[in-house]
């Protein structure tokens, strides 16, 4: 690696990790728009479809922080070059990941009702969020295991693979949902949103086949598991626990704010849908200079190169603002076109055009958070992240909520709560990592 990381190096990275960054997201929101427009229950179809993937993108959080782990090991052998002695890793780790997804499903299957009570559900949206989840948690498994493929490749600072995986799902998506939701005469019956569900389960299954494919074509990576264990699967593991804790931490802020979107009725809850699903786009749109920074971070921690660490951080702070500015300008500029997509109900597209201003304003901020936040988790400092975001939800978060639904705030209080949970979330990791590496340079 050249001793200064250029544009050029970090977009090589960055624009394919983008690309298939937004392949979840894109299910979702293919699945919103689809199901918005039908002719049949479609607002309660929609809020029954932000419902499912807020607990979904739980679940799929809380266990795809294999891809981080993965990607932090081995871009960190790799930059020490001692890649061999982690080769038989990502296959321990799938095996690990996939058990307990099965697990999971079992779990979950039979207490979906309950799951979405939880989330004030109740009446028809509560039958249709059963009906959608019961399906669509099939393709849990093949979710994870492409993730943690795609770690894999992150860590081998290859990201073009995946790029194309990702690509294919999501096309797959939106060809199934077209089909399956709305049907073909006399071929396939409409099967609305459940037909929604069996697109995004194939989809997954279809770029779980293409990983497996590409890691054992394009690289020496086995997936064939076998053992003892590799000796870092414990730093895995403990990299996983703290990113677990810190995952429950962030899905506690998605949990409230889908709460109480719900608890204010079917309109709102519609709108949080579209408004959620569209900062998810951007989070992952994103995502793409975060999978830079957590890349190389990773690979320049293990070669112990810190001033080319820093001088990283400092492009991608540059860089990350300009990305979230051009998110914001591009959402401005589409404004009323995009709620449009998603609905034609007048009292939905209302609350959405209300509170959709704040997360284009959001965008750079979150944009140093989640850059700060793939770096962090590309030096292994897990631990750090975890603290950072059981502050920033319980402290910060958790209390604006409550504050601005007692003021009956309503949207506009739940996402003013996370934008405040941005700021709480991105200031402190930018502080402590120049605080950390500053001194380092400084004393070579």
């Amino acid at each position: 690696m050249s001793a200064a990381i250029t544009l050029k190096q970090i977009n090589k990275l960055a624009i394919p990790a983008l690309i298939s960054g937004v392949s979840e997201p894109i299910l979702s929101l293919t699945d919103a728009a689809i199901i918005g427009n039908m002719d049949y229950n479609a607002t309660e179809s929609l809020a029954a479809v932000g419902i499912v993937t807020t607990f979904l993108s739980m679940l799929i959080w809380v266990l795809g922080q294999t891809r981080s782990a993965i990607s932090s090991i081995v871009s960190q052998y790799l930059g020490a070059d001692k890649l061999s002695e982690v080769k038989n890793l990502p296959a321990q780790a799938i095996f690990l990941i996939t058990s307990l997804s099965i697990l999971i499903i079992l779990v979950t299957f039979p207490f979906a009702a309950q799951i979405f009570k939880l989330y004030n559900a109740s009446g028809p949206i509560l039958d249709l969020s059963v009906d959608y989840y019961q399906i669509r948690v099939f393709g849990f498994p093949f979710t994870l295991f492409t993730i943690a493929v795609f770690g894999t490749f992150r860590g081998l600072q290859n990201t073009y693979y995946p790029m194309l995986i990702a690509i294919t799902g999501a096309v797959a998506n939106i060809i199934l949902d077209i089909v399956f939701v709305y049907g073909i005469e006399g071929v396939i019956p409409a099967m609305h949103i459940k037909g929604a569900a069996y697109a995004s389960v194939l989809a997954q299954i279809i770029m779980a086949v293409l990983s497996a494919f590409y890691i054992l074509k394009k690289t020496d990576i086995p997936l064939l598991v076998k053992f003892p264990f590799n000796p870092e699967i414990k730093r895995f593991v403990l990299m996983i626990l703290n990113l677990f804790i810190r995952t429950i931490a962030l899905n506690i802020a998605l949990y409230f704010g889908t709460s109480y979107a719900t608890k204010y009725g079917t309109t709102y809850i519609a709108a949080y849908t579209i408004a959620i699903n569209l900062w998810f786009l951007g989070a992952f749109l994103i995502d793409g200079y975060a999978s830079a920074g957590n890349i190389l971070s990773g690979k320049l921690f293990g070669a112990k190169q810190y001033k080319t660490l820093l001088d990283l951080s400092n492009k991608l702070i540059k860089y990350g603002i300009i990305v979230g500015l051009v998110i914001a300008l591009a959402g401005a500029l589409m404004y009323y076109p995009i709620g449009n997509i998603f609905t034609d109900d007048k009292a939905v597209l209302d609350e959405f055009y209300s509170t959709f201003w704040i997360i284009l304003a959001m965008q750079p901020l979150c944009a140093l958070a989640f850059i700060f936040d793939g770096v962090f988790k590309g030096l292994g400092k897990m631990r750090y992240l975890r603290n950072v975001l059981l502050f920033s939800t319980l402290l910060v978060f958790v209390p604006v909520i409550f504050i601005t639904d007692e003021l009956n705030y309503k949207l506009f209080g739940v996402f003013t709560a996370f934008t405040l949970w941005i700021i709480a979330r991105g200031l402190p990791l930018i502080i402590k990592f120049r605080k950390t590496f500053k001194p380092l340079v400084q004393n070579a």
